[in-house]
């Protein structure tokens, strides 16, 4: 995607990316985790500020910083640089209240024909997964790496 984006550091195994967001409030400390899930192969894509204190994701805080699409384009080149270690792993990804699935979902959409080059993308509706589509109000997203042929 040919957005501006943040500077990434990252754990050598590419699990985690930490960024700093950098708008009207300053500099907010950001962080990417990817975390195995119980489904061999599937990984959930974790994202919000970094505590200071803990070190851990709050995925709950709204930083309203002004930056929502260049910290959004630096979270989707995790997902890029995560699947070119691990081309077989699909990622898993929702957002913690529905505004912010609702938000992910845009930003898809926004991107979709560019995103259909690299990725398989499917959206969840209840138990059931379906081909991606813009419109849809689905409960959260599952992407992998398109397969050489």
């Amino acid at each position: 995607m040919i957005l501006p984006k943040y500077p990434l550091s990252s754990s050598d195994q590419l699990m985690t990316f930490e960024f700093a967001s950098e708008g009207k409030l300053g500099r907010v400390a950001k962080l990417v985790a990817y975390q195995p899930t119980n489904l061999k192969g599937v990984f959930n894509l974790a994202f919000g500020d970094k505590n200071a204190d803990t070190g851990q994701i709050n995925d709950r805080i709204i930083t309203d910083n002004g930056d929502r699409d260049k910290v959004l384009a630096t979270v989707a080149s995790t997902v890029y640089a995560f699947t070119d270690k691990y081309p077989d792993s699909w990622v898993y990804l929702t957002g913690s209240t529905k505004s912010r699935t609702r938000l992910y979902r845009i930003g898809i959409s926004k991107f979709l024909e560019e995103l259909n080059q690299d990725f398989e993308i499917y959206g969840q509706l209840n138990d059931n997964w379906e081909k991606f589509k813009p419109d849809t109000e689905f409960e959260g997203f599952l992407v992998r790496r398109k397969q050489a042929n």
